[in-house]
């Protein structure tokens, strides 16, 4: 089997996800494996040598960090933490989102700063390596103190509690040790606290997303110059001069992608101008695409990052209670991911709405005997409803915060909430794009004896091969299911 070492290097976006799209077992280097090590011995060398107070280490937690807990009591302090604080709510997090959170948390941990055991860790990748996978919830973060609750449930089972699922069906924690010969793990000194505080849950949906987002640009942009060649849209808005006045390196990007995506139009353009959703999209697209490579940069430093509290610092004999788990950059570029989502998603219905309305010799709702047939008329319904949710859904979390913890912990990200609802407004872009690429084949079925550049003819054809020309009314539901499979196909999603 290929192994992936996790050996403290720095990880790239594309290499996360190259290792979560592939069988590859986790394993720890022998950095990772020295830097836990060091971690451990520093912190439990504070605690055995002197009375000194430690957040969460001989305290308690949040406005309870002034509350001094007896050496006894230490390992049963962690327990007690993971316990009380898995209180998530709402819908389980889907089972590919809760296994990148167990590698999110391990990569993490393996940077030494946290004080943990190594076999913490190793359990851990126990579970990602071997698909047993925590039940987490959606609700429950503030996106402040690190993911709370949802990093609670993730972390039940390696206490023997807890539930996961393995192929689908439940199991208890417990049966850990009759299954897989899994001693609970006897967490030790600010180990609960360890797991507890992060961005994992946060940071999970945010790589999730960008990574997705990022594929789903690029098939948006060739189902776009599908509905302009089907449109008979001018090209004269992509030239590199206009495009480059504006100094803005997506739309310059977008617009030189563009240009290879038409240089095989033999269309016969007899209009001045096109509508903005087809003349604007190295605007509109260029500017989402400056966005999503703003925010991926971001995750990818919190994937690489320390985000737990305290955090150790052993060469400089330190200990220090900070605020790394503060969700604030997160929630502020998954709030503005989102709203770069659902602009495309927006501009894409706009571009439906103009191939159905009956203009550039094109029938009325690509029917070819309207009236008796409606054609595509309610695909445009269907998207547009979709989009007036992601409207509803690009209301920002991160400008709302709640006092919590008895006022400790005054101001919150909010983050978790920005996370599950870009990851609805991602999946409801799909969406729109499908409807995009079902509606562009249909219209350009009536453009006989026109020509495609290879990349988008590729994809044109990629579509009829499984949904055909709707010559009468048909069940269009399944044709948009079919097309929205086909398109996650491309995404790898």
């Amino acid at each position: 089997m290929a192994q992936f070492t996790v050996n403290n290097q720095w990880i790239t976006l594309e290499e996360l996800e190259a290792v979560l799209n592939s069988s590859s077992e986790v394993i720890l280097g022998p950095q990772a494996i020295l830097a836990i090590g060091k971690g451990y011995d520093f912190l439990h060398d504070k605690i055995n040598e002197s009375d000194a107070i430690y957040y969460g280490v001989n305290t308690g937690f949040g406005s309870l960090c002034n509350t001094v807990i007896s050496t006894e009591d230490l390992n049963q302090l962690q327990v007690n933490l993971i316990r009380s604080h898995a209180c998530g709510m709402g819908a389980e997090v889907p089972t590919h989102l809760v296994k990148r959170m167990l590698l999110l948390k391990a990569i993490a941990l393996a940077k030494g700063y946290s004080g943990v055991q190594l076999k913490t860790v190793e359990r851990l990748l126990f579970l990602y390596n071997n698909n047993l996978i925590p039940v987490v919830y959606e609700q429950g973060s503030l996106g402040a103190s690190g993911d709370l609750a949802p990093l609670a449930h993730l972390c039940l089972p390696l206490i023997g509690e807890g539930e996961l699922r393995v192929q689908g069906e439940l199991m208890h924690g417990s049966e850990l040790h009759a299954n897989y010969g899994l001693e609970p793990i006897t967490l030790q000194a600010k180990e609960g606290l360890a797991l507890l505080n992060g961005t994992q849950f946060m940071n999970t949906y945010g790589t999730y997303v960008a990574s997705t987002g990022l594929q789903l640009f690029k098939q948006g942009l060739m189902i776009a110059a599908l509905s302009l060649e089907a449109y008979n849209g001018r090209q004269e808005p992509f030239q590199a001069n206009v495009n480059e006045l504006r100094k803005q390196g997506g739309q310059i990007e977008v617009a030189a992608t563009m240009r290879g995506l038409l240089n095989n139009s033999t269309r016969i353009k007899n209009h001045v101008q096109d509508p903005y959703s087809f003349r604007c999209i190295p605007q509109v697209h260029g500017a989402s695409l400056d966005t999503l490579n703003f925010v991926r940069t971001t995750f990818e430093n919190e994937l690489n990052a320390v985000t737990d509290n305290p955090t150790l610092f052993p060469e400089e004999d330190q200990i220090v209670s900070a605020g790394n788990f503060h969700g604030q950059p997160l929630a502020l570029a998954m709030d503005f991911l989102a709203i770069a989502l659902a602009e495309l998603g927006s501009i894409s219905e706009r571009r439906i709405y103009k191939l159905i309305s009956g203009t550039r010799d094109l029938p009325v709702f690509l029917a070819k005997h309207a009236g008796l047939n409606s054609g595509f008329m309610i695909v445009q319904y269907a998207t547009a409803s979709i989009v007036s949710q992601n409207k509803q859904l690009c209301t920002p979390a991160s400008v709302d915060t709640i006092d919590s913890s008895n006022g400790q912990e005054d101001h919150v990200s909010m983050g978790a909430n920005a996370a599950t609802k870009v990851y609805r407004v991602l999946d409801n872009v799909i969406s729109i794009v499908a409807m995009e690429w079902l509606t562009a084949a249909q219209a350009y079925d009536f453009r006989a004896g026109w020509n495609l550049s290879t990349p988008v003819d590729s994809i044109y054809q990629q579509l009829r091969s499984e949904i055909s020309f709707m010559a009468t009314d048909r069940y269009l539901h399944e044709d948009i299911i079919c097309a929205r499979n086909l398109l996650e196909k491309r995404l790898g999603a």
